[in-house]
């Protein structure tokens, strides 16, 4: 069997051409970037007649996708999680609706924030939002789970979440090819006013429809492969604690962690290289949500002490009902912010397993290097537009202009207009020229007139600054909107945006002209 060491997101795109993906539309942002290309590749490696967009932004992406799906055919879209914000109105909408064919929503967190504006948590989105969600812990399991998904979607006709992490979709594994075998399937769109057109009343029948599919699908997840417990003493423990009937604390394990995620991955290596594999028991959660709560909650009851390692926050620990032996994010065992670590999880389990008195881990060989580090004198460097940027000289002249302005600005690479003192705010994508109309409208209640210059890049503006300027327009709002058009979505790799005459894979499109 063929094999390649992939990134997870060119695992995830390997995925969905396995699974006979018929469309697949995207909007770049880390670190979910890679996953569109890498379906590009792969069609044009195989010859095959699979659907491709850079979207214009995250709603479009998702309602093409869906449509597509609608009319039985295979469609996934794929995101960041800031992105799923966007899309958010027709996913909601979407899991009230159904779907016929298999659609899958790839949406990549970013927990720390690597490259984001917020740390936010997808499967507590998934559990908001009603839809199913699959955590996957590696590259490997990755591309296993984009399969999975589609069949579940297909068997409940609900869409399905996959939600890698930073750490799975940058991480390289070697992963196994399988098989394509292409799925044929002719549109067929089928008219059903009540679903797809649903009025109020009708939209309450499908919630009620939407509860018992989820209901199923908690009951299949009982039973999940993406479900698995870590082995104890040589013993598994559905076969030791599922059936038995645990009254005295003695008889309990000292201590269970649950983990998804890579998290679940750094606890199964530490462990391991600790020598304590056989002391600790795991329990690895690969469908947050609908949690397969009696497994769970066996497992904590099997123990004297439950420690939930999960990150960007709590939506396993916060499914769970009892949660007087569990111990996590919501408590203040695991940090509440922030990237975990395999140095942040080692902290947690050190102080864990001491507490229980079953080892003291030695310290880690990083306090060492965090104790040289001072003293080497690196200088700090803040994160600049690169050499040769134009849009170095662009804020260099708004500053010089209009030094007493206020510079509202936006998501791309001119957020690191900071360093150059021409940025003043950032929100979410299009907020540069909503933000230049608040404080305008502001300003003018006092009568007085404060310059205001605001920044936007061109895949931006196209995003959702045209809406936000149309409104500015028609309200009357006076500022200065500096489009900042390097024909390009630069910070994400350079993907093609609606000015480009190229579609995603190198087709011929039509040409969008910002000035017109």
């Amino acid at each position: 069997m063929h094999q390649e060491v992939m990134l997870g997101n060119e695992a995830i795109g390997r995925g969905l051409v396995e699974a006979g993906c018929h469309v697949v539309t995207s909007y770049p942002g880390t670190p979910s970037s890679e996953i569109l290309p890498a379906v590009i590749r792969f069609k044009k490696a195989l010859s095959l007649d699979t659907y491709v967009e850079w979207s214009t932004n995250e709603k479009i992406a998702l309602e093409v996708a869906l449509a597509a799906s609608w009319a039985g055919k295979r469609a996934a879209v794929a995101m960041k999680q800031v992105g799923l914000n966007v899309a958010s109105d027709p996913l909601l909408s979407a899991a009230y609706t159904g779907v016929v064919g298999g659609f899958v929503v790839i949406a990549a967190d970013d927990p720390g924030p690597h490259s984001s504006q917020t740390e936010q948590d997808t499967r507590l989105f998934a559990l908001f939002a009603k839809v199913p969600v699959l955590d996957p812990s590696s590259p490997r399991e990755a591309k296993t789970m984009v399969k999975a998904a589609f069949e579940l979607s297909e068997k409940y006709r609900t869409p399905v979440i996959l939600r890698p992490a930073i750490r799975v979709c940058h991480a390289k594994q070697n992963v196994f090819f399988d098989p394509v075998e292409p799925v044929k399937r002719r549109a067929a769109f089928k008219k059903e006013p009540a679903r797809w057109a649903a009025t109020p009343g009708a939209r309450l029948a499908l919630h009620k429809e939407l509860n018992g599919k989820l209901a199923q699908i908690e009951a299949e997840f009982e039973t999940s492969p993406f479900n698995s417990e870590f082995r104890v003493s040589g013993f598994e423990f559905r076969e030791r604690f599922r059936d038995s009937k645990l009254e005295t604390r003695n008889s309990k394990l000292e201590i269970g962690i649950i983990a998804s995620g890579v998290c679940y991955s750094n606890v199964v290596e530490i462990l391991a290289e600790a020598g304590l594999a056989d002391r600790v028991s795991v329990l690895k959660v690969g469908t947050p949500y609908p949690l397969p709560r009696r497994l769970v909650s066996d497992f904590v009851a099997a123990h004297q002490r439950v420690i939930v390692l999960e990150e960007p926050d709590a939506a396993i620990e916060f499914q769970i009902a009892d949660r007087r032996k569990v111990s996590g994010r919501l408590d203040g065992t695991v940090p509440q912010a922030g990237e975990l670590t395999p140095e942040v999880i080692y902290q947690v389990l050190g102080n864990g397993l001491s507490e229980a008195g079953i080892a003291t881990l030695p310290p880690a060989w990083e306090d060492e290097l965090a104790g040289l580090m001072p003293g080497l004198g690196l200088t700090v460097r803040k994160p600049r537009l690169c050499p040769g940027c134009p849009h170095r000289s662009a804020f260099f002249a708004m500053k010089r202009t209009f030094p007493s302005a206020v510079f509202p600005s936006d998501i791309g690479c001119y957020t690191l207009g900071l360093n150059l003192r021409a940025v003043d705010t950032v929100l979410d994508m299009g907020a540069a020229i909503t933000v230049a109309t608040g404080l305008y409208q502001a300003y003018r209640l006092d009568g007085l007139d404060q310059p205001i210059l605001a920044s936007i890049g061109d895949s931006t503006f196209l995003h959702s600054g045209i809406p936000a300027l149309a409104n500015a327009v028609h309200t009357n709002a006076r500022f200065i909107l500096v489009i900042l058009d390097n024909a390009t979505t630069a910070m994400t790799g350079f993907q093609p945006t609606a000015q480009d005459q190229r579609l995603a894979d190198g087709q011929g499109g039509q040409q969008v002209s910002i000035e017109a």
